[in-house]
């Protein structure tokens, strides 16, 4: 691991190198679970919205619904509070402490019930003075916060960066998990260190937040629209050759929570939000209400195909292969593996809004597909199996406006007959593409 750089005494080099590295062996698959932030923001009025306020209610409801509502059985695992839980002042002997109307039992009552309901629990602060909303930040008490933490049974800390300065942050978050080490207990550790240090025009160190963090922010944070999802698209697209290689198991880069279920995304727009964030290896903290989501919305949460996808234990982030005229096409390469050839998940994304669907073909062997044994396609949210198809045969698939088409392509174990060589078109799903590089049919 390398030192910092503007770090030259002998002795904290050592102590960087050799003590600051995460060593918790959690989050081997991306981390589930469910997050207050986006559908809830800071809202504190109790008084006047007592069902909607963040507040030991609203985790507690929530914790329950996770369970009943079958997103516990499917990976969903962690109940994650969000900035504004606090009081506005540290106890007498500086520890913090939650907002006593809001969470009269405490935080470690809240803990203990989440863990009774067999979920994990997370908690929110920042490497600042203040958080984001002006509540207590860690500066100054960093190994006192980690205690208190570990004494509260906390399961995930999500640490953010307002009110601190960038240029201190790759010592300061490498501190705080060092002293998250040294209370023994394990915690994931979500980092806000990259962006920050992005948009004051430093390089972060990836390197270093790798082996420190086990997921961290690297663009702005999701609002509840569209247009919201499609500048992470934008964002993880055009700059995958710098940060796609860095998520593997124990740490992944984060686009931010899904806000499927809310108010800005179609359902179209919704199954792409899903199908994106399992090619790329990205943790899903669902922030909605999931007292009041339509069963349709549900479904796309609880797809098992696609968690499957974002969970595989290779953790090789997807890339994007294809882009022109409002298509594209990411692969994700997954298992099973035989004889050194991946399996992929491919998601065909229609980024068009011309009112009709788009017609996208393309050859497997061009998208990466090169098995003499073939590949067994089968469609993750429609119930349609392509059957075995060669690495020659062109594949159609209809995608609709600001919509998804997400297949998963398993390589085969034996050597597929001549006659599947054959142009292959069940339900006049495939045709010959025009040149190699035109994949829409105009």
């Amino acid at each position: 691991m390398a030192a910092f750089q503007w770090i030259t005494a002998l002795t904290v080099f050592q102590l960087l190198t050799s003590s600051f590295c995460l060593e918790n062996g959690l989050a081997r698959t991306p981390p589930m679970g469910w997050l207050a932030w986006e559908r809830f923001r800071c809202n504190t009025d109790c008084k006047n919205d007592p069902d909607n306020c963040i507040s030991e209610k609203l985790f507690r409801t929530m914790t329950d619904l996770v369970i009943s509502e079958g997103y516990a059985a499917v990976g969903y695992e962690y109940i994650n509070v969000d900035d504004c839980w606090l009081d506005f002042a540290r106890s007498y002997d500086g520890r913090l402490q939650p907002d006593a109307k809001r969470f009269p039992r405490g935080m470690a009552d809240l803990s203990e019930y989440i863990h009774s309901r067999g979920l994990k629990f997370g908690i929110y602060e920042d490497y600042g003075n203040f958080t984001c909303a002006g509540y207590p930040g860690i500066l100054g008490s960093l190994e006192v916060d980690a205690f208190t933490f570990a004494e509260w049974n906390v399961d995930f800390v999500k640490l953010d960066g307002c009110y601190s300065l960038p240029k201190d942050m790759d010592q300061g978050y490498s501190e705080f998990g060092y002293h998250l080490n040294k209370t023994g207990r394990a915690m994931v550790y979500s980092c806000s260190w990259p962006v920050y240090q992005t948009y004051a025009g430093l390089q972060p160190n990836y390197s270093a937040i790798t082996s420190r963090c086990n997921l961290w922010r690297n663009f702005d944070d999701i609002q509840d629209s569209w247009a919201s999802v499609e500048s992470i698209i934008d964002y993880y697209g055009d700059n995958q050759d710098v940060i796609a290689a860095n998520a593997a198991p124990g740490h992944w880069n984060d686009p931010d929570m899904l806000i499927i279920g809310n108010f800005g995304l179609s359902y179209e727009q919704s199954k792409v939000q899903m199908a994106i964030w399992a090619i790329l290896a990205a943790p899903l903290l669902m922030s909605t209400d999931l007292r009041t989501i339509r069963p349709e919305y549900k479904a796309i949460l609880q797809n098992k195909k696609i968690i499957a996808v974002d969970q595989d234990k290779l953790g090789i982030q997807g890339r994007r292969i294809y882009k022109h005229k409002g298509i594209e096409i990411w692969a994700r390469p997954v298992t099973p593996i035989f004889e050194n050839y991946f399996s992929y998940a491919l998601a065909f994304v229609n980024r068009r809004t011309d009112g009709t669907p788009s017609d996208v073909a393309v050859a497997l062997h061009e998208m990466g597909l090169l098995s003499p044994t073939g590949y067994r396609i089968q469609d993750l949210y429609e119930d349609v199996d392509y059957g075995v198809l060669s690495p020659q045969t062109k594949i159609k698939v209809k995608v609709n406006p600001t919509g998804v088409v997400i297949l998963k392509a398993d390589v085969q174990q034996n050597l597929i007959k001549q006659n599947f060589y054959k142009p292959y078109n069940p339900f006049t799903q495939v045709y010959p593409l025009r040149t190699a590089n035109d994949f829409v049919k105009k």
